[in-house]
Order: structure tokens, then sequence, then C-alpha cells
């Protein structure tokens, strides 16, 4: 969720957990609007249900300043949630990131592992990799064409973006100048001091992808895969291609 200097919210949905490390992973020093944030977000946590109007409160700390929001639990919000939010904030802007869904799926596992949220697995196993692949939680996410059909259901059409993670990859820094011109910001605008391509998952060690699992994965994708080409459009025309489809 952003909040511009003309009081718009704008809601960010990526499509991987990328961008949210992304923002963890940076130092910053703790001030006076750092612990009022973490308080209410910490008492919206309580909550059983959603609360939208203490929920946007969070962001009014940033005042005229754009602060942002991102999650990949959106991605798995239902059709009577995300009417919720647009009612509460008709004028949000979402932006969802999408990746390529056998690339994104053999990513999450890797980061699953990485930080213990699943043990360890025979990565050749293909019982294994299924084993973990067909829970509900990783599914979910796991189908780019269903989530931006969901989500553009609701928000108009002016307010909603895909981007891609090939263009990350390819092109951040236009990737980032696209995004900020979208948000009402001022791509041009220099001070910070992370470049376009920063990438804190860097080093991290990734499951091996065996040419078997990968082709495992493919076939388990296949339709989804074709339906990104069409509905998406852009890189996602030449995902099919990378499997032989």
């Amino acid at each position: 969720m952003y909040r511009s200097p003309q009081g718009r919210k704008h809601l960010a949905l990526p499509a991987t957990r990328f961008a949210w490390v992304q923002r963890a992973a940076r130092p910053r020093c703790r001030d006076e609007r750092d612990l009022q944030f973490l308080e209410r977000l910490e008492s919206l946590s309580t909550q059983h249900d959603i609360d939208l109007e203490n929920y946007g409160r969070l962001f009014e700390l940033k005042q005229s300043l754009l602060s942002g929001d991102i999650s990949p639990n959106y991605s798995t919000l239902s059709n009577d949630v995300i009417r919720r939010v647009v009612r509460y904030f008709p004028r949000l802007k979402v932006i969802f990131l999408a990746r390529d869904p056998v690339e994104r799926v053999w990513s999450h596992l890797s980061m699953e592992v990485q930080y213990r949220q699943i043990d360890p697995f025979d990565v050749t196993n293909i019982d294994e990799v299924n084993r973990n692949l067909l829970r509900r939680g990783l599914l979910s996410r796991s189908y780019p064409s269903a989530v931006v059909m969901r989500w553009k259901r609701h928000v108009p059409a002016e307010q909603f973006r895909v981007y891609f993670f090939d263009d990350l990859l390819s092109n951040p820094a236009d990737l980032r100048r696209s995004v900020l011109f979208f948000l009402g910001a001022d791509p041009d605008k220099t001070g910070s001091r992370w470049t376009a391509d920063y990438n804190s998952w860097a080093k991290m060690e990734k499951l091996p992808l065996t040419n078997e699992v990968r082709s495992h994965l493919a076939k388990f994708f296949k339709n989804e895969l074709k339906m990104c080409a069409t509905l998406l459009g852009g890189p996602a025309r030449n995902w099919p291609a990378r499997y032989g489809f």
C-alpha cells in the first residue's frame, strides 16, 4: 500500500517474496515513526477481522512521503476481500509482478528450505517434489493468470499494472522507472543508495533443479504457462517455448 502526497493509497502486489525481502534486508535507523508503526502493526495482528481503517493509518506516519506495503499474501486474497479493499480505498493502485510459474515455485521451495520453513527433501525424487508442491499455500501463489483475473475484476484498468520478473532481471532500471512513474513518483529523483539491480538474495543457495524435475514441473504448469502467454502477454509469451510447448 502506498500513500501519495495527494493522499491516494496504492497497494503493491508482487508474485514473489523478492521485493519484501529486499526491503527487510536494508538497514535503517530506528526512530519514533518506526516504533509507532510497529506498535500499530502489532495491534492489527491481534485482530481476527480485517480492519481497513486502522490499516490505512499505518501510512499516516510517512505524511507526504510515498510509503509501501508489499506482500505475496495479496495474491491469495479472495474476491470478497479484494472487493472490500477496493471499496474502502477506491483510488488505490495495484502492481503485480508476474514470474514464470516453474521458476517461481522452485524459488519458493528454495526459500522455504533456506529459512527452515519446510524440511529439506530429495530434490531429485518426483514424489518428494510433489509432496511439497501440492500444498495449498504454495499452489495458491503459483497461478499468476488467476491472480491477475481476480484483481482485475475489481480494480479499474488504469489503476492496475502487471510487470514481469523477466524485466527485473534484464533491465531493472527501466522497470523501476516505469513502476515509479505509475505510482506518481519522480523516476528521475536521485538519492537512493541502492541500485535498481540490488538483490539481497543473490548469495542465497538455491536448490539444484535437474532436467527431469524441471520437465515435470513444466508439464504440471503447462496449461498455466499457456494461459499466462495469452492473458498477460509481454515476456510471458515466451514462457511456454522454454519448455517446448
